[in-house]
């Protein structure tokens, strides 16, 4: 096992895998591996396996196993980890409705990056993002990196109602507002794809590992889609 990679106890019937202490692309790769290995191997004895940008929570069955053979199962499982392009999910594409309408903050990220709205988008398009983590909500996927050009703060006051749907970026990390939420991202557009529905399996369109890219669509093609407008942003 690579002497960067921890484990350490994390309740009564959990242990936290530590992979790095920075994020990046490789290391999102890492975790995802693992829990695909774990939960192929230790599927017996494992409640549920809850990945972030750096570890992977490991809940375990407290009347089957204990934390030692927990410990001492994972370590020898993850030592053949390594960062490969066969375990990096699949790419996911999301279409987007890019407007003053759908994103009432492109024009003050355009003015930041002293860059015409069209190049805002077109550079948001133009790569794909990983999947770091699923967190603050439901189907809330944490993606990276954004380009540097259109790196924005989180706004120093959260508005009060994020619609479902809106896709924002802050810092050098973009996302999709699962359901409609107070929040504090630079929104730029709308998906009309459901980012969470807990009567579905999967109930959500991505996870850790994958990678995803966003396609611009027009007004018409965002309606068609089940696409909704009208809110307004205080």
């Amino acid at each position: 096992m690579s002497p960067e990679i921890k484990i350490e106890i994390a309740g009564e019937n959990s242990l936290i895998i530590y992979f790095s202490e920075k994020m990046n692309a490789e290391v999102v790769t890492k975790v995802h591996q693992a829990q695909l290995l774990i939960k192929q191997e230790m599927s017996h004895c494992i409640i549920d396996l809850i990945p972030s940008y750096t570890s992977l929570l490991v809940v375990f069955n407290l009347v089957k196993v204990d934390h030692h053979q927990v410990a001492n199962k994972l370590q020898m499982l993850l030592k053949n980890i390594q960062a490969n392009n066969e375990t990096q999910g699949v790419i996911i594409e999301l279409p987007v409705y890019y407007a003053i309408e759908s994103g009432p903050d492109l024009t003050v990220i355009a003015k930041h990056a002293n860059l015409p709205l069209e190049e805002i988008v077109s550079i948001h398009q133009q790569q794909e993002y990983h999947v770091y983590a699923i967190g603050f909500a439901p189907g809330f996927a944490y993606l990276g990196q954004i380009d540097e050009r259109i790196a924005m703060p989180r706004l120093s006051t959260p508005r009060m109602k994020v619609p479902k749907g809106a896709v924002a970026i802050a810092d050098r990390q973009t996302a999709v507002y699962p359901s409609t939420s107070p929040g504090g991202w630079n929104i730029i557009g709308n998906c009309p794809v459901e980012m969470f529905n807990a009567n579905k399996k999967p109930n959500m369109p991505v996870q850790v590992g994958d990678r995803v890219k966003f396609k611009a669509i027009s007004r018409d093609e965002f309606l068609a889609l089940g696409g909704v407008l009208g809110t307004t942003y205080d």
